[in-house]
């Protein structure tokens, strides 16, 4: 039998230098901010876990919501061979945003279940600078549901969570999109001078 690594990297062509990856997550925070970020990106990876496969057509309702350079991973495997990628030199960053309440908790827990959180933990393993972009850092906010705006009171152990990940080597944790934004074009702009 042969590496199931191997066969995917066989159908999908490396890039010829290092791009972003993305990693969505089922939360529906400033999930469309999110996607307004990533489109204007354009050239990128995104990493779909099942519950943002799901996600997006609740919040878009469109069919193909990504302009064509955007290369889509979805979450169908136990193993997520495409994080092996990382171990590579495929990606420069990885970016998780928006990141749900459970991701951030197994985020801090060192749980790698899910295509998303065996990206994270494969990013940190390789010293590959990760922003992320946790739904739950104030005590209370608006959050746009699929149908209306909600107000939500994260909990303490929400909070505590995210507070943790703040402390993790490599990690930068913003706490709205103007931040995200601000972090992902400060790490592009940083990557372009590099090289």
């Amino acid at each position: 039998m042969s590496d199931p690594r191997e066969a995917l990297e066989e159908r999908e062509e490396r890039p010829r230098r290092p791009r972003l990856a993305w990693a969505l997550t089922g939360s529906g925070h400033d999930f469309l901010a999110c996607l307004e970020i990533i489109r204007r990106i354009g050239e990128l990876d995104l990493f779909l876990s099942k519950a943002a496969a799901e996600v997006i057509f609740l919040y878009t309702r469109e069919r193909k919501p990504f302009p064509s350079g955007i290369r889509l991973i979805r979450d169908t495997t136990a193993s997520a061979p495409p994080v092996g990628r990382f171990y590579d030199g495929w990606y420069h960053t990885l970016v998780v945003a928006p990141a749900t309440s459970n991701t951030v908790a197994k985020f801090v827990c060192g749980i790698s279940d899910t295509l998303v959180t065996n990206v994270f933990a494969q990013a940190g393993k390789c010293r590959i600078p990760i922003i992320v972009y946790a739904c739950d850092t104030k005590p209370v906010h608006d959050s746009m549901a699929p149908h209306r705006m909600v107000r939500l009171w994260p909990r303490r152990i929400d909070l505590e969570n995210t507070a943790r990940l703040k402390e993790f080597e490599g990690v930068t944790v913003v706490e709205d999109t103007a931040a995200l934004a601000a972090a992902v074009d400060a790490r592009l702009a940083e990557v372009a001078r590099e090289g």
